[in-house]
């Protein structure tokens, strides 16, 4: 697997079991709620995961967006799919998205490269 791709699973990974062992029913119920809204409902999880790129990017949230980049990458999303949506999201929230436009794209590629 890509270092980049590695690296943000392994961060996120060991972040998320401290933040989840200190107990705090707050964050639990937050992190429940947030895999609960991205399972399948009406919306499919491709969908789900698209919507959640469009508003991470325009949030400008690198971690979120390589959280749902790596999603969609799973879910089978295509990179014209997963760059309609980048494209979207930097019509939405303007050129100040456009940095991490260019780090989604490194981080689509490092997932391509990893899944060869």
């Amino acid at each position: 697997m890509s270092d980049i791709v590695q690296e943000f699973n392994d961060y996120r990974s060991k972040m998320n079991e401290k933040l989840l062992a200190d107990n705090n029913k707050i964050v639990k119920r937050i992190f429940n709620l947030d895999t609960n809204a991205y399972a399948p409902g009406a919306l499919d999880v491709k969908t789900k995961e698209l919507l959640g790129l469009v508003a991470s990017a325009v949030l400008r949230c690198d971690d979120c967006v390589k959280y749902h980049l790596e999603t969609s990458y799973k879910e089978g999303i295509s990179k014209e799919e997963m760059m309609e949506a980048m494209g979207i999201a930097t019509l939405v929230g303007g050129t100040i998205v456009i940095p991490h436009l260019r780090r989604a794209y490194e981080f689509w590629e490092a997932l391509e490269e990893a899944g060869k």
